[in-house]
């Protein structure tokens, strides 16, 4: 399975593209759309060039889902691919959200699990607490939704 342009939206929609180097929350040096691999402080990059590290990037996210062999809708996938391209393939493989996902717990179940991760530092992060929402929604066939800043509401997403 591969992932859609829906999910590959999402991702770009709380990476956001930068063209230099940056410090992320987690104060990694990253440039594009969440790209961290030989980034250099410096380095200039194209659009396009953001694109192929996005598709590059994603690949391996891919692999291990389809590597687990179940059978995910395609909203399911492609929100699970939002989760492991933010979160990495480790925390998946040790997480009771991958555990649940084997169990095949109830969807509501998997989505609490997502929500979960949402801490840097062990502080939540406003950025961290949106993008999880709106993975949980995705993977629920939801529309988008995202988590009102100042009110700490859930707003459906105006577009």
């Amino acid at each position: 399975m591969k992932v859609s342009q829906n999910g590959i939206n999402l991702i770009k929609k709380f990476e956001g593209c930068e063209l230099k180097p940056y410090l992320c929350p987690a104060g990694v040096l990253t440039i594009g759309y969440g790209h961290t691999k030989g980034v250099k402080k410096g380095t200039i990059i194209t659009y396009e060039q953001a694109e192929q590290y996005l598709k590059e990037d994603i690949a391996p996210c891919e692999r291990v889902l389809n590597a687990m062999n179940v059978n995910f809708r395609q909203n399911q996938f492609d929100a699970l691919i939002s989760w492991l391209f933010n979160l990495g393939a480790g925390n998946f493989n040790s997480s009771t959200l991958k555990k649940y996902i084997v169990a095949n717990k109830s969807d509501e179940e998997i989505t609490d699990q997502i929500i979960r991760w949402n801490k840097s530092g062990g502080k939540p992060l406003s950025g961290l607490s949106r993008r999880r929402i709106a993975e949980a929604n995705m993977f629920l066939g939801r529309e988008l939704y995202y988590l009102e800043e100042k009110t700490q509401t859930i707003k459906k997403k105006q577009s």
